[in-house]
């Protein structure tokens, strides 16, 4: 078995803790995603996907148990320390891209490399140009977010994640707000790139049927998890 790229050991996660409303909405969660692997998070509204994935991608800490990413235990560190982890280890694609419309395509893909201040800009240029290829945009460097259709702007969003090289990335929602044909070429971008990096992909969706396809998934009810079914191989392209 390959090494653990995420361990969540009986996480959980309260608001408004020592108040007459405290609230738990995650109970106990235990998972386990292994590196390279290709899993997806399913659940109804409300079931705590969204505070789930925030706690993976050290946005907000959990109230108890233990979180390790790439090994690393984020319980009491700093911030800072937080930052430099989430920039080393994560890379986030969402729903609604989140490009902002000044800049083009390139300078899209660029923007970590930007904020985490490169000092190479002419290496950081030409892995970002390597990206944009890699999705299939080598010729739409140049263009601004609305010259490009919805699935061209997520393949970008999918680019600027891989930017620091990541080991895993959280996709949240990535195909929800495209149609049928676009949806699917970017879940076997998403695929590809996990079969051919070896990046840890956790995507999470309402899409069953797209669940399914994953090599693993993970059912969040009520704040609790559910044990992750297998699929066979035969459902993973």
């Amino acid at each position: 078995m390959s090494t653990p790229i995420l361990e969540l050991i009986d996480i959980r996660k309260s608001y408004a803790i020592g108040t007459s409303v405290e609230t738990e909405v995650l109970h106990g969660i235990n998972m386990t995603l292994s590196s390279g692997s290709f899993n997806a998070l399913t659940g109804p509204s409300g079931s705590g996907k969204s505070t789930l994935l925030n706690l993976i991608g050290l946005l907000e800490s959990p109230t108890s148990g233990t979180l390790r990413i790439n090994q690393h235990d984020t319980q009491n560190i700093t911030d800072a320390e937080l930052t430099k982890l989430r920039g080393q280890n994560i890379g986030f694609v969402f729903q609604f891209h989140h490009l902002l419309p000044a800049f083009n395509a390139l300078e899209n893909v660029m923007m970590p490399a930007i904020i985490h201040q490169y000092s190479d800009k002419q290496a950081a240029t030409t892995h970002a140009k390597s990206l944009l290829s890699a999705v299939g945009l080598a010729d739409a460097w140049h263009k601004k977010p609305s010259e490009l259709s919805g699935g061209m702007q997520q393949r970008i969003a999918i680019a600027r994640a891989l930017m620091l090289k990541p080991p895993l990335i959280l996709a949240d929602e990535p195909t929800g707000n495209l149609d049928t044909h676009a949806a699917d070429d970017i879940f076997k971008l998403m695929k590809q790139i996990n079969e051919t990096q070896g990046i840890t992909f956790l995507i999470v969706t309402h899409d069953t049927k797209l669940a399914a396809r994953c090599q693993n998934r993970y059912h969040l009810v009520d704040g609790a998890l559910t044990h992750p079914e297998d699929f066979a191989s035969e459902n993973l392209n």
